[in-house]
């Protein structure tokens, strides 16, 4: 067959095609509404898929940011209070609640388990803030809401030696404020033994705890705060003024008293 006879027989058959495809349109309607809906769907996913990758994710990390940046500005209103003998030490706790909430919703497995291990940070710091001395059932209670984060944050963060060995160390310390030193010192040789974490700022702190541990060690207790003095009130003698109709009164008697006298 000739190239320009099989030339001819293919645009006739696509201009038969063409003048057959309103009939065939209309035929196979139904199919091809429903095939146009599927490839809508499928676009919509994977442009939200992308959307929630890459913005969603971005809010999660500058919320998350955010709360640990205001830390220290409410430690600060904390001591601030206790001046007054105001309790603000509560404000720790909303804090350690609010991470919890962002580890549970960041996609980040390293950045959720750091929330984590801020959140076992901060419920073991609030202990040292609360004003007045803490009973042995709140103390253990919370360190054990500590460690439970800390071992979250291990399960988040198998595979990065830096926060794999915070979370550890952290459990250390826990294990030091209940008074189980012998658990605290495996801990932290068990850290300094491994070596993925040599280097790491965690295995150096956990091997000065076990060069100074004999040095402090001994059962943890949490002093009450002192109350402020009340302050002193200065007595101040008021003075009193002469006005102008005293003086003139004063004066006038001055004059009386000369003209009687005369």
């Amino acid at each position: 067959m000739r190239p320009e006879h099989r030339h001819e027989l293919k645009t006739n058959e696509l201009a038969e095609w063409i003048a057959n495809f309103p009939q065939w349109a209309k035929e196979n309607r139904t199919t091809i509404i429903y095939v146009s809906v599927l490839i809508i769907v499928v676009v919509g996913l994977y442009l939200w898929k992308g959307y929630n990758k890459n913005v969603v994710a971005v809010q999660e990390q500058l919320g998350f940011t955010k709360l640990i940046t205001q830390l220290p500005q409410s430690k600060m209103q904390i001591l601030q209070a206790q001046g007054k003998g105001i309790d603000y030490s509560y404000k720790l706790i909303q804090t350690a609640d609010n991470l919890q909430d962002a580890a549970r919703s960041i996609k980040d497995a390293p950045v959720a388990a750091l929330a984590l291990i801020k959140r076992a940070d901060i419920l073991r710091a609030e202990l040292l803030y609360r004003p007045g001395q803490v009973n042995e059932r709140d103390i253990t209670a919370q360190i054990n809401l500590a460690k439970a984060s800390y071992n979250e944050a291990l399960e988040r963060c198998s595979s990065n030696p830096s926060l794999r060995a915070a979370a550890r160390f952290g459990l250390g310390l826990c294990e030091e404020e209940l008074g189980n030193f012998k658990q605290a010192k495996q801990i932290y040789n068990e850290i300094v033994a491994e070596p993925q974490l040599e280097g790491t700022v965690a295995s150096v702190q956990a091997k000065q705890r076990l060069e100074t541990m004999d040095d402090y060690k001994h059962k943890v207790v949490f002093r009450q705060t002192p109350k402020p003095a009340p302050a002193e009130i200065e007595s101040v003698r008021p003075q009193v003024e002469l006005i102008p109709s005293d003086v003139n009164l004063f004066g006038q008697q001055g004059l009386q008293t000369g003209e009687t006298s005369k």
